[in-house]
């Protein structure tokens, strides 16, 4: 498994050895040691979940407050997303950027996206099954989101907004600079 930082360099794409050949193909999807050791500490995932959406389904940007902050590790089974980490982590370099990553089951990429970022991804494909990894229950409480669309975070989300769709709750999210932020000092 290769493990190379972004832009942000908390922010981790993950890319597995994929041994494949005219039956098919076998990969690893998550080692625990691999990621540790490029990471300098161990994340321990407790949940597992899963999408499947269709073109156009734009789902966030989410997060979760202490004490149930979570940290993701998000991949495509099937089709393709643009997959979207923001930073909202005061006192980071990188307070209020973001990465945007394609993900596919064709380049079979992994997006580590650690606590104090808001997620979001965008359905490129005619559908897509979406899987990841937390590091933390869902917590309603504690389930917090920020506008896909607000102007100060500048996100290319690669399609028409008149195609995108959004459940109720993501059409009426906070405005970026009306969010509750992490501290990056309590991460």
């Amino acid at each position: 498994m290769k493990f190379s930082r972004t832009e942000i360099h908390d922010v981790v794409v993950c890319e597995p050895n994929v041994f494949g050949d005219d039956r098919g193909f076998f990969m690893e999807t998550f080692r625990e040691d691999k990621l540790t050791a490029f990471l300098g500490f161990k994340i321990n995932f407790c949940q597992d979940n899963l999408s499947k959406s269709s073109y156009g389904v734009l789902r966030g940007l989410h997060y979760q407050l202490a004490p149930f902050a979570q940290t993701k590790l998000v991949s495509v089974i099937k089709g393709s997303v643009l997959d979207v980490a923001v930073d909202i982590r005061i006192g980071s370099p990188t307070f209020g950027k973001h990465v945007a990553v394609e993900l596919s089951e064709t380049n079979k990429k992994q997006l580590l996206v650690p606590r104090g970022f808001a997620h979001g991804f965008v359905v490129l494909s005619e559908e897509a099954i979406f899987t990841y990894k937390v590091d933390n229950y869902y917590s309603p409480e504690h389930d917090r989101g920020i506008a896909y669309n607000d102007k100060n975070l500048n996100i290319d989300w690669q399609l028409p907004a008149i195609q995108l769709k959004l459940s109720a709750k993501d059409q009426d999210q906070k405005a970026f600079d009306m969010a509750d932020y992490f501290d990056i000092r309590a991460i």
